[in-house]
């Protein structure tokens, strides 16, 4: 049994060493500076009480981005020094986001230990690389993100720290092989456990969803799937799941190789960067070679994310997270006995709030950021949420997840199928849609995203959209001047939440100017960027009459979008003549 010394090593404080809503997101090269990781691990173990830190159990993984090998090394050795007992790092330091949470809450260690935190080395959809992004984040004994109250402490600490400590001396540990390796120090034993990185999950998933009536779906000679993980850590689940014990082809699988540099790619699930899955499903510029397989899916970088297709056919994730509501209680066991309530960030369409409605659910809007949803759920009063930005899940865990989406929508396909596996024609991802518009409505919907924009410009922007909110006639007359045929602003605030669980309120969590007709504009500054500061505009037409809910997206988005630029003078305050995505 080896023998570490703890050394107390001096450092003074970096600038801007602020956790956003998913952690701390900074350029390779960031973190590569002397002290600057060590620093931010000492802040956030002296953002916990001692009594938490001594004897714990933590889990450190990732979704395998470039400097997450060193990364992982630093940590447990400053978890050695910082009196940890057990470090638990997945195979190759690999865990998807949702994975860390299901470890946390569901994983019982050899003697009968279970984690209470975790740092997750992730930069989520952003690109990983030696010129591209890293990140880290800490979750706590519920499975989820470090609430404001320790972020902020956190932050508060990086301003002052004057040392660390670290148990210098300690071999790096070989996580490629599961087994543990114990050490000796000066509060005695402390232990590094390599376990396998998708057993708790899969294991998990298994007890939500019907894997057998799944896999009668996926062995219908009619049903043809294709799942793209974009060389991020759902390849690590990936096989496990889809193959192993659904027995669909390991052709279907793409890009299912977890990757440092996401195979130079960007791994975010959505039309502009899933560009193999998206040629793959008919949604391609070009006409695919082959016929379309049934239903497609991706998740990002650290596999939190989903991106749900059918042939020739884009779901939005607003959509998404309603119709897995309207259905889950009759498509997957998990939730059987009904549904506790469930919960959307602000900024995605309100077609969640309208099965809210027609099925007597509780209902919240939160602002952007998953922790506001674990707050609910742990207070028993969400079981399903969602956002826009290609996020879903439930309380099973306490992240989004994007494997779960993608079971969940098989699950909804099973459900509908299961009179006609041997018929002659299976139900769509598109039918499955299209009827739930025709029952709900249909809330038409895209973001535009301005990415790097200076930071000043985008301050301006938004204090000058707030300052016409004092006057509703004046924004209306302004409207009318830009389109006629658009309905008059009922109600504009910025929006400002306080949670029904804590109490606590956050503020300034983006303009919104919302419509007579059920339409909305949103306009949002979004912290999940590592330069620059991103204006997110959120365009949203609610349509209920059936007979124009099948109109192309772009021509009913129309007359709002001009709006939406011309109110916000976004090319005078950005320069940008048109934005950097659209999705």
């Amino acid at each position: 049994m080896v023998m570490f010394k703890v050394s107390r090593v001096t450092t003074s404080p970096f600038d801007g060493q602020k956790p956003g809503t998913s952690g701390l997101r900074k350029k390779v090269k960031v973190f590569k500076q002397q002290n600057y990781l060590h620093n931010f691990v000492q802040a956030s173990f002296n953002a916990l009480s001692q009594d938490k830190i001594r004897g714990m159990t933590l889990v450190v993984s990732g979704d395998g981005r470039y400097f997450s090998k060193d990364a992982i090394q630093i940590i447990i050795k400053m978890a050695a020094a910082n009196g940890v007992r057990s470090v638990w790092v997945g195979q190759k330091g690999l865990l998807s986001t949702p994975a860390v949470s299901a470890v946390i809450r569901e994983r019982v260690g050899k003697d009968g230990t279970k984690a209470s935190g975790a740092f997750i080395l992730t930069a989520s959809h952003n690109p990983g690389g030696p010129n591209e992004d890293f990140g880290i984040k800490y979750n706590m004994e519920n499975g989820g993100p470090a609430p404001e109250a320790i972020t902020d402490k956190i932050y508060e600490n990086t301003k002052s720290i004057k040392e660390y400590i670290i148990a210098e001396d300690l071999p790096d540990v070989d996580i490629s092989a599961i087994g543990t390796t114990n050490f000796t120090g000066p509060e005695g034993q402390f232990d590094v456990e390599v376990f396998d990185s998708a057993f708790d999950y899969v294991k998990l998933m298994k007890s939500i969803f019907d894997f057998q009536s799944i896999q009668k779906l996926l062995s219908s000679p009619k049903f043809t799937f294709c799942y793209d993980a974009l060389h991020g850590v759902g390849g690590a689940y990936a096989k496990r799941i889809f193959v192993e014990e659904l027995g669909a082809q390991e052709s279907s699988l793409l890009n299912c190789v977890p990757k440092e540099d996401f195979g130079g790619g960007h791994p975010d699930p959505n039309l502009t960067y899933a560009k193999e899955l998206v040629a793959c499903m008919g949604l391609g510029k070009s006409d695919a070679k082959n016929e379309p397989p049934e239903f497609g899916a991706a998740s990002d970088g650290d596999a939190d994310r989903n991106m749900i297709l059918g042939k020739r056919f884009f779901v939005t994730p607003s959509d998404s997270v309603a119709i897995i509501a309207a259905n889950a209680v009759d498509a997957i066991p998990y939730f059987s006995a009904g549904l506790k309530g469930v919960a959307r960030s602000m900024p995605t369409s309100a077609a969640l709030d309208v099965v809210a409605k027609h099925l007597n659910l509780k209902f919240f809007e939160v602002p952007t950021g998953w922790k506001f949803f674990g707050n609910l759920m742990d207070a028993g009063l969400c079981s399903i949420c969602g956002e826009e930005s290609f996020g879903t899940g439930s309380d099973h865990i306490r992240e989004k997840d994007g494997i779960w989406a993608v079971l969940a929508w098989l699950s909804i396909l099973a459900y509908k199928n299961k009179e006609n596996l041997g018929g002659a024609k299976l139900v769509t991802v598109e039918e499955i849609v299209r009827k739930h518009w025709a029952t709900y409505g249909r809330h038409y919907y895209t973001r535009y995203d301005y990415e790097n924009v200076d930071a000043g410009a985008a301050k301006e922007l938004m204090a000058s959209l707030v300052k016409l909110q004092s006057s509703l006639p004046e924004v209306n007359k302004i409207i009318k001047g830009i389109r006629s045929d658009v309905s008059n602003v009922a109600k504009a605030d910025e929006f400002e939440y306080k949670d029904p669980v804590d109490g606590s309120i956050s503020k300034h969590q983006g303009i919104r100017y919302m419509f007579e007709d059920g339409s909305r504009l949103i306009f949002r500054l979004s912290g999940t960027g590592s330069e620059g500061a991103t204006i997110r505009v959120y365009i949203e037409q609610y349509e209920k009459d059936s007979s124009k809910t099948g109109r192309d997206s772009q021509d009913a988005l129309g007359p709002l979008v001009e709006v939406a630029l011309k109110l916000s003078k976004m090319q005078e305050f950005t320069g940008r003549s048109a934005p950097t995505v659209i999705t």
